[in-house]
């Protein structure tokens, strides 16, 4: 049955332009002094198109042209477009980690939103947190909203050898710290690597959460993984254009798409993909804009039930460009099948079943077939224990297998700092069955939990060949590392977590089967240690940073403001 659709006078904006009083008469005034008259708006749904575009931006360098690209589209199904530029969080570039940011970028968007005279949204992002950031927000006004991926950049290269970001740079720089590797070759890896506009083209956080974002059914099917550099990829931004408009006047919104199945869609997609640790901080900060709980038991209840079919890197062989070529999410998530809720609904105006009808797989290397999975169980796992109450999770799929049962005694660095002074000295007294743990840069601690989860392997280890270790730390790690990392320990150091109390020596034992972590110190000698331990001081004294560090919550919460959980609770603008 068709939806009913609004009217002219139930559009939002009808409030700023199409009524007749003095505020109305300045809002119309003003419009046509930027060149526009009644005919471009009257009557017409106004689309906001949130672009995270900047210079310092490498994955969203196209985002100028893609823009216009989207505008076309809303003028081509009857819209109004207007530019909102918003905060662009770079992850290359942005110090001390954009994830400090992303809650800015959140509240931006909901303010952006809600206090202009917008119908409907289309958000533009793809570099890591712009992707939670810009979804969140636009959850908790709950205005019609499409998201468009910025689409993974082309492969590198480097003498006949296929680079992929992030995961090619550890590589290496261990080569080069071990000696393997000199400065000529470094110099030509970094000529190489990044060819294209883009986020990273491997399964990084940017690459797992726009599949996020269309398995939970708000990008155009099909529309994750174009590389940003393939003319498919202006088209999309078209054809998200002309949808909008269409989902303004249906009057679909977040609500209506953000269940609790759509929820558990994106983790099973995040799972059969191999996806980023990230994705768990991400997933339930966004489930909590949208009044969905979220477990770190959802998590893992998946991770066991769902294999993953993503041959990509850092988990396989491939890059998103191939995966996108071999069939795309759509390949991906009909070969899933019955793991997903395929009645729930999407962008498209159909179910998600509806949406995979006819979806194929063309390379069964890259895209597995499910009696032919990369891993049986689904790339993540969720722990706990006496070392992480709140639970931690690990990418079992980029660990080396031996490690997944381990004992070893501690070697603990404070902080950043402290690891980086110390990590390559040959008195460090550490062999390959030492566990690394590093502290102080969880959420509080960081500030902001950096991507400082994949501690370098000492070089004295390097150069002996040993290439993992079990590491440990309240910090998260890129999307596109590896190696035998357990992340997001909670509650973090900073905060008084008993990662706070482990000291050099202290015997740790990870169990991933088990979903153990756990430190074997006596509960009175911890006692003893906790009655020592004195609070840090705050990080930042004013501003946002302030204001972070008196509101954040642990990374089991998804590190999102405590006052900013559900949507909706703020009212619509008077317009006096």
């Amino acid at each position: 049955m068709a939806r009913p659709r609004l009217t002219a006078e139930q559009l939002r904006s009808h409030r700023w332009f199409g009524v007749d009083n003095l505020r109305s008469f300045g809002h119309k005034s003003r419009t046509k002094q930027m060149g526009f008259d009644a005919e471009d708006y009257a009557g017409k749904p106004v689309i906001g198109i949130v672009n995270t575009w900047s210079d310092i931006n490498p994955c969203h360098t196209h985002f100028r042209e893609r823009a216009e690209d989207v505008k076309r589209g809303v003028y081509q199904a009857g819209g109004f477009p207007l530019e909102l530029p918003a905060m662009s969080l770079s992850e290359p570039f942005q110090k001390p980690t954009t994830m400090l940011y992303r809650n800015m970028l959140a509240m931006e968007t909901e303010e952006l939103l809600r206090s202009y005279p917008i119908d409907g949204c289309v958000l533009m992002g793809g570099c890591d947190k712009t992707v939670p950031g810009l979804i969140m927000g636009a959850a908790s006004v709950d205005v019609p909203s499409i998201f468009l991926p910025a689409g993974p950049m082309l492969k590198g290269r480097w003498k006949g050898t296929t680079l992929g970001s992030g995961s090619d740079t550890w590589k290496y720089w261990a080569q080069r710290r071990a000696g393997i590797i000199g400065e000529r070759e470094w110099g030509e890896i970094e000529d190489g690597i990044a060819r294209s506009p883009g986020h990273c083209m491997t399964m990084g956080t940017a690459s797992t959460m726009t599949a996020a974002a269309e398995a939970m059914g708000l990008t155009l099917t099909g529309g994750s993984s174009v590389p940003a550099a393939f003319s498919n990829h202006p088209q999309l931004a078209v054809a998200t254009g002309r949808r909008i408009v269409d989902l303004v006047w249906e009057d679909v919104k977040p609500s209506e798409l953000l269940t609790r199945e759509a929820f558990e869609n994106a983790v099973a997609v995040v799972m059969a993909m191999g996806g980023s640790t990230n994705a768990v901080i991400h997933l339930i900060a966004m489930a909590g804009r949208a009044g969905v709980e979220l477990p770190l038991e959802t998590f893992d209840e998946l991770a066991r039930a769902v294999p993953v079919l993503a041959n990509i890197r850092p988990s396989g062989e491939h890059l998103m460009e191939d995966f996108h070529d071999a069939g795309g999410l759509r390949g991906l998530m009909a070969e899933l099948g019955e793991l997903l809720h395929r009645d729930t609904t999407t962008v498209n105006g159909r179910s998600l079943g509806e949406d995979l009808d006819g979806a194929e797989i063309h390379d069964d290397d890259v895209i597995r077939r499910r009696d032919n999975p990369l891993s049986a169980e689904g790339g993540l796992a969720v722990l706990r224990g006496t070392l992480a109450p709140d639970g931690c999770v690990i990418k079992t799929t980029a660990a080396s297998p031996h490690l997944l049962r381990h004992e070893g005694r501690a070697i603990v660095f404070d902080d950043y700092d402290d690891m980086d002074a110390r990590i390559d000295s040959e008195d460090l007294d550490v062999d390959e069955n030492s566990v690394l743990i590093l502290r102080g840069a969880g959420p509080l601690g960081g500030p902001g939990m950096p991507e400082w989860g994949m501690l370098p392997i000492p070089k004295k280890l390097l150069q002996r060949g040993v290439t993992d270790m079990v590491r440990i730390s309240d910090a998260r790690m890129s999307g596109t590392s590896y190696g035998t990392c357990v992340l997001h320990v909670a509650p973090e150091s900073f905060a008084g977590g008993p990662l706070a109390l482990v000291r050099d020596g202290d015997v740790v034992e990870l169990d991933v089967a088990e979903r153990r972590l756990d430190l074997h110190v006596e509960p009175e000698e911890l006692e003893r240690r906790r009655t020592e331990w004195k609070p840090p001081e705050p990080t930042y004294t004013r501003g946002y940073g302030k204001l972070f560090g008196k509101h954040i919550t642990q990374a089991d919460k998804g590190c999102d403001f405590d006052f900013l959980e559900g949507s909706g609770g703020a009212p619509e603008p008077a317009i006096h």
